[in-house]
Protein backbone atom coordinates (compact mmCIF):
# COMPACT_ATOMS: atom_id res chain seq x y z
CA UNK A 1 0.00 0.00 0.00
CA UNK A 2 1.44 3.53 -1.36
CA UNK A 3 2.18 5.78 1.68
CA UNK A 4 1.03 9.34 1.98
CA UNK A 5 3.62 12.02 0.58
CA UNK A 6 5.68 13.66 2.92
CA UNK A 7 3.83 17.12 2.37
CA UNK A 8 5.25 19.35 5.59
CA UNK A 9 8.67 18.85 7.62
CA UNK A 10 8.20 19.77 11.25
CA UNK A 11 12.12 20.44 13.13
CA UNK A 12 12.72 20.24 16.45
CA UNK A 13 15.18 23.47 16.91
CA UNK A 14 17.56 22.05 19.98
CA UNK A 15 19.94 19.93 18.36
CA UNK A 16 18.17 19.45 14.68
CA UNK A 17 18.50 23.10 13.61
CA UNK A 18 20.97 24.66 16.25
CA UNK A 19 23.69 23.08 18.09
CA UNK A 20 22.24 23.86 21.29
CA UNK A 21 22.25 21.16 23.72
CA UNK A 22 25.87 20.33 24.36
CA UNK A 23 26.05 23.89 25.36
CA UNK A 24 23.21 23.79 27.37
CA UNK A 25 24.15 20.60 29.43
CA UNK A 26 27.03 22.08 30.84
CA UNK A 27 24.93 25.05 32.02
CA UNK A 28 22.13 22.58 33.53
CA UNK A 29 24.90 20.72 35.60
CA UNK A 30 25.82 24.05 36.98
CA UNK A 31 22.31 24.63 37.56
CA UNK A 32 21.53 21.01 39.10
CA UNK A 33 24.40 21.90 41.42
CA UNK A 34 23.73 25.57 42.63
CA UNK A 35 20.03 24.06 43.57
CA UNK A 36 21.73 21.14 45.52
CA UNK A 37 21.24 18.22 43.62
CA UNK A 38 23.63 17.25 41.13
CA UNK A 39 23.35 15.61 38.04
CA UNK A 40 26.27 14.04 35.66
CA UNK A 41 26.21 15.29 31.94
CA UNK A 42 25.02 11.66 30.77
CA UNK A 43 22.25 11.93 33.21
CA UNK A 44 21.04 15.12 31.75
CA UNK A 45 21.32 13.92 28.40
CA UNK A 46 19.59 11.38 29.32
CA UNK A 47 17.00 12.29 31.52
CA UNK A 48 16.38 16.00 30.31
CA UNK A 49 17.42 16.68 26.57
CA UNK A 50 14.10 17.28 24.68
CA UNK A 51 11.96 17.21 27.62
CA UNK A 52 9.06 20.09 28.65
CA UNK A 53 10.24 22.38 31.52
CA UNK A 54 7.77 20.44 33.43
CA UNK A 55 9.44 17.07 32.99
CA UNK A 56 12.57 18.64 34.43
CA UNK A 57 11.50 20.26 37.19
CA UNK A 58 10.00 17.38 38.25
CA UNK A 59 12.97 15.43 37.91
CA UNK A 60 14.92 18.06 40.00
CA UNK A 61 12.23 18.49 42.69
CA UNK A 62 12.65 14.72 42.94
CA UNK A 63 16.06 14.66 43.35
CA UNK A 64 15.80 17.53 46.16
CA UNK A 65 12.78 16.17 47.99
CA UNK A 66 11.32 19.45 47.43
CA UNK A 67 8.73 22.11 45.52
CA UNK A 68 10.58 24.47 43.67
CA UNK A 69 9.19 28.32 43.28
CA UNK A 70 6.91 28.28 40.16
CA UNK A 71 9.65 30.48 37.97
CA UNK A 72 12.65 29.00 39.56
CA UNK A 73 14.55 28.33 36.03
CA UNK A 74 14.05 32.04 35.58
CA UNK A 75 17.00 32.90 37.62
CA UNK A 76 19.31 30.93 35.44
CA UNK A 77 18.15 32.19 32.07
CA UNK A 78 21.06 34.83 32.24
CA UNK A 79 23.48 31.69 32.04
CA UNK A 80 21.87 30.12 28.76
CA UNK A 81 21.80 33.19 27.06
CA UNK A 82 25.63 33.98 27.59
CA UNK A 83 26.58 30.71 26.68
CA UNK A 84 24.87 30.30 23.92
CA UNK A 85 25.68 34.09 22.59
CA UNK A 86 29.28 32.74 22.75
CA UNK A 87 29.24 29.33 21.29
CA UNK A 88 25.88 28.71 19.35
CA UNK A 89 26.21 27.28 15.89
CA UNK A 90 23.91 25.60 13.25
CA UNK A 91 23.79 21.96 13.40
CA UNK A 92 26.25 20.89 10.15
CA UNK A 93 24.60 20.56 7.62
CA UNK A 94 21.24 21.76 8.00
CA UNK A 95 21.66 24.78 6.07
CA UNK A 96 22.23 22.70 2.93
CA UNK A 97 19.34 20.34 3.86
CA UNK A 98 16.79 23.29 3.76
CA UNK A 99 18.00 24.71 0.79
CA UNK A 100 17.37 21.33 -0.66
CA UNK A 101 13.56 20.57 0.50
CA UNK A 102 11.16 21.32 -1.44
CA UNK A 103 8.14 21.06 0.84
CA UNK A 104 7.24 23.44 3.22
CA UNK A 105 8.69 23.52 6.49
CA UNK A 106 8.28 24.49 10.13
CA UNK A 107 9.90 24.50 13.64
CA UNK A 108 7.98 22.81 16.76
CA UNK A 109 10.14 22.83 19.72
CA UNK A 110 9.74 23.08 23.66
CA UNK A 111 11.59 26.64 23.96
CA UNK A 112 9.98 29.20 24.30
CA UNK A 113 9.05 32.10 21.26
CA UNK A 114 11.55 34.57 22.30
CA UNK A 115 14.48 32.13 22.47
CA UNK A 116 13.61 29.96 19.55
CA UNK A 117 13.58 33.19 17.38
CA UNK A 118 17.18 34.43 18.87
CA UNK A 119 18.92 31.02 18.41
CA UNK A 120 17.51 30.95 15.16
CA UNK A 121 18.64 34.53 13.96
CA UNK A 122 22.03 33.79 15.98
CA UNK A 123 22.72 31.02 13.16
CA UNK A 124 21.53 33.01 10.23
CA UNK A 125 18.28 30.17 9.87
CA UNK A 126 15.55 32.17 10.72
CA UNK A 127 14.63 32.96 7.32
CA UNK A 128 13.63 29.52 6.60
CA UNK A 129 10.89 29.80 9.04
CA UNK A 130 9.34 32.97 9.71
CA UNK A 131 5.78 33.08 10.63
CA UNK A 132 5.93 28.91 10.97
CA UNK A 133 7.33 28.96 14.48
CA UNK A 134 5.60 26.81 17.28
CA UNK A 135 6.27 26.83 20.57
CA UNK A 136 5.29 24.46 23.76
CA UNK A 137 3.75 27.77 25.13
CA UNK A 138 1.30 27.40 22.38
CA UNK A 139 -0.13 24.25 23.76
CA UNK A 140 -1.40 22.60 27.10
CA UNK A 141 1.64 19.99 27.13
CA UNK A 142 5.05 19.89 25.33
CA UNK A 143 6.62 17.14 24.42
CA UNK A 144 6.66 14.01 24.85
CA UNK A 145 3.31 14.69 24.36
CA UNK A 146 1.68 14.73 20.90
CA UNK A 147 -0.04 18.44 21.34
CA UNK A 148 2.66 20.58 19.93
CA UNK A 149 2.98 18.84 16.66
CA UNK A 150 -0.77 18.32 16.33
CA UNK A 151 -0.44 22.25 16.79
CA UNK A 152 1.86 22.76 14.31
CA UNK A 153 0.28 20.65 11.49
CA UNK A 154 -3.08 22.04 11.97
CA UNK A 155 -1.73 25.43 12.03
CA UNK A 156 0.24 24.83 8.89
CA UNK A 157 -3.05 22.97 7.37
CA UNK A 158 -1.44 19.53 6.89
CA UNK A 159 -2.90 16.14 8.05
CA UNK A 160 -0.65 14.22 10.95
CA UNK A 161 -0.29 12.05 8.47
CA UNK A 162 1.46 13.58 6.13
CA UNK A 163 3.50 15.28 7.74
CA UNK A 164 7.57 14.19 8.77
CA UNK A 165 9.31 15.20 12.06
CA UNK A 166 12.92 15.62 12.40
CA UNK A 167 13.91 15.57 15.87
CA UNK A 168 17.08 14.16 18.06
CA UNK A 169 15.26 13.48 21.17
CA UNK A 170 13.19 10.25 23.00
CA UNK A 171 11.06 12.61 23.93
CA UNK A 172 10.63 14.22 20.28
CA UNK A 173 10.64 11.01 18.92
CA UNK A 174 7.58 9.70 21.12
CA UNK A 175 6.18 12.54 20.71
CA UNK A 176 6.01 12.49 16.75
CA UNK A 177 4.82 8.64 16.86
CA UNK A 178 2.29 9.89 19.26
CA UNK A 179 1.23 12.44 16.87
CA UNK A 180 0.76 9.94 13.93
CA UNK A 181 3.92 11.53 11.92
CA UNK A 182 6.47 9.76 10.40
CA UNK A 183 9.74 10.28 12.45
CA UNK A 184 13.32 11.07 11.37
CA UNK A 185 15.38 10.91 14.52
CA UNK A 186 18.71 12.65 13.69
CA UNK A 187 21.44 10.50 15.87
CA UNK A 188 24.03 12.75 14.81
CA UNK A 189 24.42 14.78 18.38
CA UNK A 190 23.90 13.87 21.75
CA UNK A 191 21.03 11.30 22.13
CA UNK A 192 22.34 7.63 20.79
CA UNK A 193 20.46 6.08 17.91
CA UNK A 194 19.02 3.39 20.24
CA UNK A 195 17.10 5.86 22.07
CA UNK A 196 15.67 6.79 18.64
CA UNK A 197 14.90 4.22 17.23
CA UNK A 198 11.33 1.99 16.85
CA UNK A 199 8.38 2.00 14.69
CA UNK A 200 7.81 4.70 12.13
CA UNK A 201 10.63 5.62 12.60
CA UNK A 202 14.10 6.66 9.69
CA UNK A 203 17.28 6.86 11.72
CA UNK A 204 20.09 9.15 9.66
CA UNK A 205 23.34 10.94 11.37
CA UNK A 206 23.81 13.69 8.31
CA UNK A 207 21.87 16.64 7.44
CA UNK A 208 22.82 16.25 4.00
CA UNK A 209 20.86 12.77 3.60
CA UNK A 210 17.61 14.57 5.06
CA UNK A 211 16.20 16.04 1.44
CA UNK A 212 16.53 12.52 -0.30
CA UNK A 213 15.15 10.10 2.83
CA UNK A 214 12.31 12.83 2.75
CA UNK A 215 11.51 12.10 -1.13
CA UNK A 216 12.60 8.27 -0.67
CA UNK A 217 9.59 8.50 2.26
CA UNK A 218 7.21 9.57 -0.02
CA UNK A 219 7.47 6.75 -2.28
Amino acid sequence: MARNPVELAIFDCDGVLVDSERICVKVDVVITADLGCTFTEEEIIEKFVGSSTEVYTAAVEEQLGRRLEKDWLRQYEHLYRAALDAELTAVDGVAEALNGLAIPVCVASNTDHADLRRNLEIVALSDHFEGRIFSAADVSRGKPAPDLFLHAARSMGVEPGRCAVIEDSAYGVQAARSAGMRAFGYCGGLTPASRLEGPGTTLFDDMRDLPRLLATASH
